[in-house]
This record gives structure tokens, C-alpha cells and sequence, in this order.
């Protein structure tokens, strides 16, 4: 498959700490690529990296074919690279379907009356349109993660990256998670997702990556990686 990203030597440091150093990955198109590492390893630096949240100091980062590196994040979302934040931050004041339209306006270069299609048809996707004229602020967690997920999805992204969308999930409502994740990707939308939960990281990825210190750890199918000696270590420690 071809690299929809690559990620080529990037290196960030806050003075003399190193949030990501000289780490190299690449993410083919059409794949669910899961990222782990312990806490401070760096996922959350790539990801603003790649969106341009934030510089890298050395290094290149092609998205399609094209350095992105000094892009602007307005450009890199204009491009296709949509994302999700850890802990959702909708406009509370304002409804769902509104919410999504904003992505859709402002994220995705869209007219209102487009835009609308189409959010209609995220909401159904995420599994949100009964609630399409509630106002976000009084959504439960499971459902502002999916308004999380739509969002995202209004920019009309190729790429798509989600930081931690099951964190704080019941197993049952992390399972519902995954289950929209899958519709996503069927969607022919590559994903790149972090996540501390392994059940999520072995059932809905199709490659893992685990980072260490900024650096790149092990890479490879899912069940390998996670039962990679240095993997273990890095997460168990030396005596364990």
C-alpha cells in the first residue's frame, strides 16, 4: 500500500527534554495504525506535530507526497488530516448537528446547505442523530466522544487521528467506540490511534507502534508487538 504519511526523523524538545527524538514512521493508506507508549512518551507531541499544533525542531513530515511540515493547521485540515482530542471539548451552547457543522463550515471549506448533508449523514454513522437538536453540553461522555469522533469526520479528512476517544468508557461503551471506529475506516478513511487500552489496540488496528522517551520502540502486527520482550520491559520493567 502507499505511505498516506510519513514521519522522518522529528524531533521536539522543551529545553533540555526530548518529547520526540529523531522518530521515524510511515502510514499507509487504507490502515488503522495504532500508537502506545507509556505516559510521556510523546504520542500526544506527534499528534500535534502532524497537525501543526506544534514545530519540529528537525526532521520532515509528508503528508501524500507533500512536506507539510511548516503548514499552517487551518492548511493540514484543508488537506484531509482531521483529529479528535483526549478529552472532548464541544460548544456546549450550541446543538449537535450544530457542533458538526462547524467542522463542516469552517474545518471543511463548506456551504451551510452541503455541510448539512453531510452532517446528516455523520450523525447517522456515529450513531448520534436522535440527538442531532440537544445542545452538547448535556450529552453524557459516551456520546460527546462520538460528537468527538463526527466533528472530526465534518472536515471530510483522508486522515484521521484519535487521541485516547475510549479513555474514560465503560468496557461496553469503549466496545461501542470501536464498533464506529470500523465504520470510519470503512469509509476508506485511514486511521491513526493512540490508546491505553490493549482490547482496543488488538481488535482495531491493523499495525502497532510503541514509543519510548520519543523514540521509536517496535512496530508490527498488533499480537507481536504487544508480546515483544522490549515492549514488556518498557511497560513491566526488567524484573517483571
Amino acid at each position: 500500500m502507499d505511505d498516506i504519511l510519513k514521519v522522518e526523523k522529528v524531533t521536539k524538545a522543551f529545553g533540555r527534554l526530548y518529547a520526540v527524538n529523531k522518530l521515524s514512521f510511515e502510514v499507509r493508506k487504507g490502515e488503522i495504525l495504532g500508537i502506545m507508549g507509556p505516559n510521556g512518551a510523546g504520542k500526544t507531541t506527534v499528534f500535534n506535530l502532524i497537525t501543526g499544533a506544534m514545530s519540529p525542531d528537525s526532521g520532515s513530515i509528508m503528508f501524500q507526497g507533500k512536506e507539510i511540515s511548516r503548514d499552517s493547521p487551518a492548511s493540514r485540515c484543508r488537506q484531509g488530516i482531521g483529529r479528535t482530542y483526549q478529552i472532548p471539548r464541544p460548544f456546549d451552547n450550541m446543538t449537535v448537528l450544530e457542533n458538526l457543522l462547524v467542522g463542516a463550515v469552517h474545518g471543511g471549506g463548506l456551504r451551510e446547505k452541503q455541510g448539512k448533508k453531510i452532517c446528516f449523514d455523520i450523525l447517522e454513522l456515529i450513531g448520534l442523530h436522535h440527538a442531532r437538536d440537544s445542545f452538547a453540553g448535556g450529552l453524557p461522555l459516551l456520546d460527546r466522544k462520538r460528537l468527538e469522533l463526527g466533528r472530526a469526520l465534518a472536515t471530510r479528512p483522508s486522515l484521521i487521528l484519535l487521541d485516547e476517544i475510549a479513555g474514560g468508557l465503560t468496557e461496553k461503551e469503549a466496545e461501542q467506540v470501536l464498533q464506529v471506529v470500523k465504520k470510519i475506516w470503512e469509509q476508506g478513511i485511514t486511521i491513526v490511534w493512540i490508546e491505553h487500552i490493549l482490547m482496543m489496540m488488538s481488535e482495531g488496528t491493523h499495525r502497532l507502534l510503541v514509543i519510548s522517551e520519543g523514540q521509536w520502540l517496535q512496530c508490527g502486527a498488533p499480537k507481536d508487538v504487544m508480546c515483544a520482550p522490549e515492549v514488556l520491559e518498557c511497560y513491566l520493567g526488567v524484573e517483571d
